[in-house]
Parts: C-alpha cells; sequence; structure tokens
C-alpha cells in the first residue's frame, strides 16, 4: 500500500470515527443499582424519561405535592424537558423521588447502551451522577 492511500484511508476513517454519534437516547434504561427502569421518550424537542418498573414498587412519599405522595413511583416522569446542548447531551431537569426535589439535570450518551445521568445544585458545582445501561 502506498502512502497516499494508506493516508486517505486512516483520514476516512478519523473523518468517520468524529462524526459518529454515540446513538439514540430514547428507549428503556436500566439504574446502576439494578432498582428501576426509566423510559426515555421523545417530547417535542426534548426527552422525558418516565419510570416503568421498580424492583420494589413504593409511593412517592416526598412528592413537594402532598396529593401526589400516596402515587406510585413508577409512571412518574422524573427527566423532565430535556433539551440537546451538544451532540449525545441533553439539559433540563431531575425529579428525584428519595427527597422530592427537581435538580437540573445532564444526560451525555456515553455509548450506544451506556448514559450518564448528573442532578446539579449551585449552577453545577455540586453534581450526583449514575450510569445507566439500555435495558434487554
Amino acid at each position: 500500500m502506498t502512502y497516499k492511500v494508506w493516508a486517505a484511508a486512516m483520514g476516512v476513517l478519523l473523518l468517520a470515527a468524529g462524526s459518529a454519534s454515540a446513538g439514540e437516547a430514547t428507549g428503556v434504561w436500566m439504574r446502576s443499582s439494578g432498582t428501576s427502569k426509566i423510559r426515555i421518550d421523545k417530547c417535542g424537542a426534548a426527552l422525558c424519561g418516565t419510570v416503568v418498573w421498580e424492583k420494589s414498587p413504593r409511593k412517592d412519599i416526598y412528592n413537594p405535592d402532598a396529593a401526589k405522595r400516596d402515587e406510585p413511583i413508577t409512571g412518574r416522569r422524573i427527566l423532565l424537558g430535556m433539551k440537546p446542548s451538544g451532540e449525545d447531551k441533553w439539559k433540563g431537569e431531575v425529579y428525584n423521588a428519595e427527597d422530592g426535589k427537581t435538580y437540573t439535570g445532564y444526560i451525555t450518551l456515553t455509548a450506544p447502551d451506556q448514559l450518564k445521568l448528573q442532578g446539579c445544585v449551585l449552577g453545577g458545582l455540586i453534581c450526583k451522577s449514575d450510569t445507566w445501561s439500555r435495558a434487554r
């Protein structure tokens, strides 16, 4: 193989690798703890996520709306208005049923079957993250 052919082939491979995205964030995802599954769907120009399964179903006892505290977490929307913020990245809000609070949220598709979720306070200075796997 001549140098020109090799250089051209490498250039094509680098361009393809640089422009490839990890894939779609829509679908059903399992939390790293294995305790729940979340379905991410398109909601207009944004993404939204709803709890579709829990290993041990619970009530939303910390919900700030007292009328909703007796409702199950399964069926609760926890990813809210996640709008594109870069390649394979979205920003919106995350509802945390563990404390009933809503945080600034970020999701990043790190691989076709892996998604990183972050919930942050203080403008992103303090964040908690979890890595989800695509449910099979």
